[in-house]
């Protein structure tokens, strides 16, 4: 029988394993190169290893996907960060003169972290998370990308689970990736509803809130009524009253016995504060910020960073994603002799050149990773063709001259 359990301990002995077998390098690589088109793309894209005993290196670059793998199984990284594509190969950052290093592109990205609802939420704070208190970042989700798709018109959103207590956003349309610093802001300022607190609902409620209330209201009663019984205690309800605004509370008190409008405005007040998702906007701001990688190990978890499905974000369970013990665990499980005779079948089809790559594609998919590995290839056929048109355009240009 095969167990989850893991051991921190053990990390350094799971990584290279893990590096050399199950990690989805193919596929990494097609998204960070996203199909070639800009030259360089991904040679001048930094990543940053955190390594034992918190030893952190950056402006690692590398000039191919094999490449990359060499020196990820050379260092078996205990984390990946993935920065900016710069205007020089970031491993050359001390060779360019001063001031010509400048961080060009990166997808537009979003971080969104528990302990940032420790006041609305009772069953858990800090770094521990439970089913009840996911709902926060199932609502999050659902509200972020209806707005990045249908009010900015982003169609490459890659959603993925941060290995403890968080999600993370990865907007990787070409537009995207080609915004300012400014720009960056003023997006993230505008889904940053709770911080900035710019609504008042004695006002027009614009479009955006409305959509936003709308996912929340499916929520709310589940949520706040009865998971985190907001009501059930003096303490409780004196705790509700004090993320209100003061203005808002002011209203609603000197017209506690008018309208059942304004009734209305202090109670989507609360959903809002409640639940509407609380970014990390310095992380969306700059183009240089660095985020956690897809399929980087969470050492003290041991859960691997993994897509989620956004068809089926409800079900999403951050304690069912594999860990790195299970998966490695699950590499040495005997393989069904139906199994054995495809893979052997398989093995008499192969190239030489290719083998390597054929067999570790093979190995995780007789793990739990399979799965996300397959959410992660369907996001990236949905890049392909773009990507296609690009190059297309762009061979007919030269065909020109």
């Amino acid at each position: 029988m095969l167990s989850s359990d893991y051991d921190p301990a053990c990390l350094p002995d799971l990584l290279p394993l893990y590096y050399r077998r199950l990690f989805p390098f193919a596929q990494y690589y097609r998204w960070l190169n996203y199909g070639g088109v800009q030259k360089s793309y991904f040679q001048n894209r930094e990543f940053s290893f955190t390594l034992k005993d918190d030893i952190y290196v950056r402006y690692q670059s590398f000039s191919s996907q094999s490449e990359l793998e060499k020196e990820m199984q050379k260092m078996n990284p205990y984390k990946i960060d993935i920065g900016a594509v710069y205007s020089h190969r970031p491993n050359q950052h001390n060779t360019v003169k001063s001031g010509s290093f400048q961080a060009l592109e990166k997808e537009l990205v979003f971080d969104i972290d528990m302990t940032d609802y420790d006041d609305v939420r009772s069953c858990c704070s800090a770094a521990d998370i439970c089913s009840k208190c996911w709902t926060l970042m199932t609502i999050a989700i659902r509200i972020l990308d209806r707005s990045l798709r249908q009010d900015f018109g982003f169609h490459h959103l890659l959603w993925v689970y941060s290995g403890r207590r968080g999600v993370h956003c990865w907007v990787c349309d070409e537009a995207a990736r080609k915004l300012s610093a400014a720009a960056r802001s003023a997006v993230a300022e505008y889904l940053s509803l709770i911080k900035v607190r710019q609504f008042h609902f004695s006002f027009n409620i614009n479009i955006f809130i409305k959509e936003s209330l709308t996912v929340v209201k499916r929520y709310f009663p589940q949520y706040a009524l009865q998971d985190q019984n907001i009501l059930g205690r003096k303490e409780s309800e004196e705790k509700v009253l004090a993320l209100v605004p003061e203005d808002i509370l002011y209203i609603f008190n000197v017209h506690r016995a008018t309208t059942a409008k304004k009734r209305q405005y202090f109670e989507k007040e609360i959903m809002l504060q409640y639940c509407y998702p609380r970014l990390d906007v310095n992380v969306s701001k700059g183009v240089n910020h660095l985020l956690k990688s897809p399929f980087s190990v969470h050492p003290k978890t041991g859960r691997i960073s993994v897509p989620i499905d956004l068809k089926d974000v409800e079900k999403f369970d951050p304690f069912a994603v594999p860990t790195i013990s299970l998966i490695c665990e699950e590499l040495d499980r005997p393989m069904a002799d139906e199994d054995e005779a495809k893979l052997e079948d398989a093995k008499g089809k192969e190239n030489e050149q290719d083998s390597t790559e054929k067999r570790k594609i093979r190995d995780y998919k007789r793990t739990s990773l399979a799965k996300y590995v397959k959410y992660f290839d369907q996001f990236l056929a949905g890049m392909t063709d773009s990507w296609k048109g690009k190059l297309l355009r762009q061979s007919d240009l030269q065909k020109e001259f």
